[in-house]
Order: C-alpha cells, then sequence, then structure tokens
C-alpha cells in the first residue's frame, strides 16, 4: 500500500505543477475555473479529464486522495454527501457521477452536441451505452477486481464469466458500428474504454471479441491527442503495478 501511495504522490506532483485553470478554446467559456477533483487511477476521474480534453477544456485539477480520507472531511461531505470522486465545481454549481459530469460539460461547452447528440434516438443510444457501462461493463469489472487489487484474492470464476458475458454483449453491440454508438466518437466511448484499458493493462484476454478488439485500437487511435496514454493508459499503469504486489 506504501508503494502505491509513493506511486500516486509522484504523479499527483507532476499534475500539480502542469494544473492550469479552466479555459475553453470555445467560444463558450467557464466563468471561473472548472475545478474537478480526483485521483489520477481513478477509472471515472480518467474518464472526466478526456473528455475535457476533447472539448478543448483545461480542469483546475484538485488531489483527493481517498487512500488517505481526503474525500471524508466535513468541507467534502458537505459538498458531496456521498464522498465520491470526481466531484466538479463549475463556479458553485457542484456535480458527482463521472457520466453525468461528462454529459454536462459537453451540453455547457461543446462547439457542437457530436459527443452527445441533441436528437432524441441519437442521444438514447449513447445513454443506453453509458448506463450498460456503469450498470453492467465497469459493475463486472469492478466485481472482478476489486477483490484481487484489495484484497489479494484470486479471481473468481464466476466472475470471469460474467465479464465475458458482458464483453459478448459489447462486441454484439459494435456490430456495423465505428464507434459504440454509431459511426463518431462519444462520451460513451470515452465511458467504456476506460473500463477496457483496465481489462488490456490487467492482461485479461478479451481477444475472441473481434469488435470489442477492432473498436478498442480505433478509439485508442483516436483519443491520442486527447490524453489517452497520459491520462487513462497511465491510470490504469498505477492499477497494474498495485495489482502486481498483490
Amino acid at each position: 500500500m506504501a508503494s502505491y501511495l509513493n506511486i500516486i504522490s509522484v504523479i499527483l506532483i507532476i499534475n500539480s505543477i502542469g494544473n492550469a485553470v479552466a479555459r475553453s478554446k470555445n467560444s463558450r467559456m467557464p466563468v471561473q475555473p472548472i475545478k474537478l477533483y480526483y485521483l489520477p487511477p481513478s477509472p471515472p476521474c480518467r474518464a472526466v479529464m478526456m473528455t475535457a480534453k476533447v472539448l478543448g477544456l483545461e480542469l483546475d485539477l484538485v488531489l483527493t486522495n481517498i487512500m488517505e480520507g481526503q474525500h471524508m472531511t466535513p468541507e467534502y461531505m458537505k459538498m458531496n454527501p456521498q464522498h465520491t470522486i470526481p466531484t466538479m465545481d463549475d463556479n458553485g454549481f457542484i456535480l458527482w457521477e463521472s457520466r453525468a459530469i461528462m454529459a454536462y460539460l459537453v451540453n455547457a461547452y461543446g462547439r457542437d452536441d457530436s459527443f452527445y447528440p441533441k436528437n432524441p434516438r441519437q442521444r438514447a443510444i449513447v445513454d443506453q451505452r453509458l448506463n450498460f457501462d456503469i450498470g453492467t461493463l465497469f459493475l463486472r469489472y469492478v466485481n472482478l477486481y476489486v477483490p484481487v487489487l484489495f484484497k489479494g484474492d484470486e479471481m473468481e470464476q464466476e466472475n470471469i464469466d460474467k465479464m465475458n458475458e458482458a464483453l459478448g454483449w459489447l462486441n454484439t453491440m459494435l456490430d456495423g458500428r465505428a464507434f459504440v454508438a454509431g459511426d463518431n466518437l462519444t462520451i460513451a466511448d470515452i465511458s467504456i474504454i476506460v473500463t477496457i484499458t483496465n481489462l488490456d493493462v490487467f492482461g485479461y484476454d478479451f481477444s475472441s471479441y473481434e469488435n470489442v478488439v477492432n473498436w478498442f485500437a480505433r478509439a485508442k487511435k483516436t483519443l491520442e491527442p486527447y490524453g489517452y496514454n497520459e491520462i487513462d493508459r497511465a491510470g490504469g499503469e498505477i492499477l497494474n503495478s498495485f495489482l502486481k504486489k498483490q
């Protein structure tokens, strides 16, 4: 655990040096710096950070080390009674849950609605994929790996089977689609790629799901200019280094 915290501390120092107030390259700009309370290896935090990059927003990143209980202070719990990360503060507008934050950022500061369409049917597909991630894909990843990460347990076959079932569903959803909700990248891809990145860096074999493999390569390439390696891959590697110590 100490080694894990040391790794996090080094990355946080690097991030704090390069930290900047929120600025939008779009015509709409935040009134004040948008604060994001975060921790680098946190999958939901990584998804929000990449979304901000795609939108041309720089975030005022506020380290919230949950390993040290920084999310349990009275001040933090007053802001977010669920005491979760990420939590966003946009000029006094407080919001948590990564997928809600991602949708808000697009609605508030996006150049257009391509990352979160306004068309009811297109948006419904994006919403379905987001809900599939939080309620099925990411949930099954958590059930599979959290006991390994934090308890040193072996992976249970039942959880492996459920993870494979979810990957099979994702594979079917990708039939005839370049991205998870259609022909272009949306916030659903950004949410789901974080889950798949974790599986990838942990060495989980999903090679039999051809559509998932092809989409993963395509989405990674699309997101490389928006911090895929520096934010998502790096965060996954931190978790993987912790996994190896178990």
